[in-house]
């Protein structure tokens, strides 16, 4: 019998992601979908419609839904998937089940509020049509969150007829995973892996990524796939050099806008291990946004995750994310008061592709001031205010205002937590490419994807294909 698969995002882009694999049986076609993530940045501003509003699929005939982990890129649509008639089991490790807990009542309050914010700007402007509702609301998250299901690392687990799924810790954030399902069919075993977000092989909070049992589909992600990152032992030097420029020498704030799961917890890790050293100078420190916050705590409660060296280091420093000097802001009015702050210091608050969050607040008061500095340390979307940035834009808008862009852009791609190109080549170094019937890569803009596909082609894998959104191929 058939079996067949679809990318319905994250094809031909980063955001988005979700693949439909459909296995035909004489009991029918079980559908599993892999990830139910939100698009964002150009993805939904260069199309007609919004892409969040249309699955391409009936979300009523879904069986099951298999996660890799908790970034909303890969998980923000679950409410809305819920919403749409979905009910069969949602599988994900327990660390990511945690942390979709808090990231989707954070989206779902974002949804709402921008929704507010827009309804509003046309009333304004003489609009009689209101915007489209929220894409879900707050109320929406724990109906999805009761159908989720939990599984450790390296426990086969059946979730569907002939269909079992194992995880393989993929070293990107806490909890995530690569999928490996193995699917019985006329006899034979199809397996079938999905790497999710594949993680990097550095000396960091998180274990590298895991080799994985031989596949025969792949399909991998592909977010640097043209590109290496800069030597891992540059990294707390680097950071610790933005941090003298601009706030001790430049008397600035340094802003960095870091995704709340992931980023914050590495960043942090960084300035406490500075701070142990006394090497961070003696300069206020805020962390303005509830999200990571909670992301924090999670982390803590899973530090059995961490590395071994690390996890070592909590017997002579039991919480390796707090230092003196750092404030964790939760209310709203406290992370107003620090648009008043004049003297230096650092603040870190999400987003980190910049499109939402309370770190919009704080560019909107600080990009006009050339003594102030923004450290992108990630990832941004085609189209998002961070990639704006990062091309030299002189201008931006936020809340409606155009605000000059002053302030010095920094990057460090050191805590990306993906993969560059020769990363992704060593973790698809433990499988026999010619045994790999079919890769496809995917989670990538065009440069990245070919790129990717021209290094994996002269280590040996062959029939390599770039699907486009919605096309459906025999597997």
């Amino acid at each position: 019998m058939p079996i067949f698969l679809t990318s319905h995002g994250a094809a031909g882009t980063v955001t988005g992601s979700k693949h439909l694999i459909e296995v035909r049986g004489n009991g029918g076609i079980f559908r599993v979908l892999l990830d139910c993530g939100m698009f964002q940045g150009e993805a939904v501003r260069d199309v007609r419609h919004d892409p969040n509003r249309s699955f391409g699929f009936d979300p009523r005939e879904i069986d099951v839904l298999v996660m890799s982990h908790a970034h909303i890129d890969h998980s923000g649509l679950v409410p809305r998937l819920v919403a749409e008639g979905f009910n069969g089991p949602i599988w994900s490790t327990p660390a990511t089940r945690d942390l979709c807990t808090i990231m989707l009542l954070d989206s779902a309050h974002i949804q709402e509020y921008d929704h507010a914010f827009d309804a509003k700007r046309a009333h304004q402007r003489g609009h009689e049509a209101e915007p489209e509702g929220p894409l879900y609301t707050k109320d929406d998250v724990p109906p999805a969150m009761e159908l989720f299901r939990t599984v450790d690392y390296d426990m086969p687990t059946e979730i569907g007829p002939g269909i079992t799924l194992t995880y393989t810790d993929a070293g990107h954030i806490l909890g995530s995973a690569a999928v490996h399902l193995d699917i019985e069919n006329d006899g034979r075993t199809l397996r079938f892996t999905f790497t999710g977000d594949v993680g990097r092989y550095v000396d960091r909070l998180l274990p590298e990524p895991v080799p994985f049992r031989q596949a025969d589909v792949i399909v991998c992600e592909s977010t640097y796939g043209d590109r290496d990152h800069a030597p891992v032992k540059e990294a707390e030097d680097d950071l610790l050099r933005h941090v003298t420029d601009v706030c001790v020498k430049g008397r600035g704030k340094l802003l960095i806008p870091a995704f709340s799961i992931g980023k914050t917890q590495e960043l942090l890790y960084t300035l406490n291990s500075l701070s142990n050293e006394g090497r961070l100078p003696r300069i206020p420190v805020f962390v303005d946004s509830p999200l990571a916050i909670g992301a924090t705590e999670i982390a803590r409660a899973y530090s059995t995750l961490f590395r071994d060296d690390v996890r070592a280091e909590l017997e002579h420093d039991p919480d390796l994310f707090s230092f003196p000097g750092v404030e964790f802001v939760r209310s709203p009015d406290r992370s107003k008061q620090l648009n008043g702050v004049t003297e230096p210091c650092i603040i870190i608050a999400a987003s980190g592709m910049m499109d939402a969050g309370r770190i919009r607040h704080h560019l909107r008061n600080s990009l006009h001031d050339p003594a102030n500095a923004v450290l992108v340390v990630g990832f941004c979307a085609p189209g998002t205010l961070g990639d704006k940035l990062l091309q030299g834009a002189t201008e931006v808008s936020l809340f409606g205002d155009a605000v000059p862009v002053k302030a010095r852009i920094l990057r460090m791609d050191f805590y990306s937590a993906h993969a560059d190109r020769g990363e992704l080549v060593r973790y698809l170094k433990c499988q026999d490419p010619a045994a790999v019937r079919r890769t496809f890569l995917v989670h990538g803009v065009d440069h990245s994807l070919e790129g990717l596909r021209d290094r994996l082609t002269e280590n040996g894998f062959k029939k390599i294909v770039i699907p486009k959104r919605g096309e459906r191929f025999e597997v």
